[in-house]
């Protein structure tokens, strides 16, 4: 992140979306492997010999490897997905702009410079607000508004995006320095040309 700093800029955190949405893969992450074990089981006392006549005793490593090999393949594709892509979303502040990254293979991100945002707001549901997390909407004015979802300690990142807010420079822009004093300007660059002497 560091080489992607514009000059004087300071990150001030660094936060992922809210750890909800992983319930549901860790869930299954305790669950599969147990029922895995189960079936592995239920398949090793022979219950399989007696449900189809046709399945042998040599099937039974067999029908333990497909168990087995289904729970990884479930695994794989549910939980381990949904926790990268969890881990790969992110949300930027720095004293200057906000930055959300997302994506695990295909990288995407969006940059919401502060000196545009006009207003913060915080939408949370009944989950969201037990939780401490929430949406963070900013009003960028005509170009619409970004939407920060599932923050968690909302409030604060809230707080933190208002302090930096307050904290730009005013009247300054960014890419450059600020010229108060006009006479060190070269001559060409004087609104009016060149003074006549």
């Amino acid at each position: 992140m560091r080489k992607e700093l514009l000059p004087g800029e300071q990150v001030i955190t660094i936060t992922r979306q809210q750890a909800r949405s992983l319930f549901f893969p860790v869930l299954a992450f305790i669950v599969i492997p147990a029922l895995a074990a189960y079936a592995c089981a239920w398949i090793v006392k022979g219950n399989p010999q007696r449900l189809a006549g046709f399945i042998t005793v040599e099937w039974t490593p067999w029908l333990m490897g497909a168990c087995i090999g289904l729970a990884g393949l479930v695994l794989l594709a549910y939980s381990l997905k949904r926790f990268l892509r969890w881990r790969a979303h992110r949300y930027i502040l720095t004293s200057r702009r906000i930055i959300a990254r997302f994506g695990v293979f295909s990288r995407g991100d969006w940059q919401v410079s502060l000196m545009s945002v006009r207003s913060v707001g915080i939408q949370q549901t009944l989950l969201q607000r037990s939780l401490h997390s929430g949406n963070i909407s900013l009003d960028t004015g005509p170009s619409g508004t970004a939407v920060l979802a599932d923050v968690p300690e909302v409030g604060k990142f809230r707080g933190f995006i208002l302090d930096a807010m307050d904290d730009l420079p005013k009247g300054e822009v960014f890419e450059g320095e600020v010229l108060t004093d006009y006479d060190e300007l070269p001559w060409e660059l004087r609104e009016g040309g060149r003074d006549e002497r």
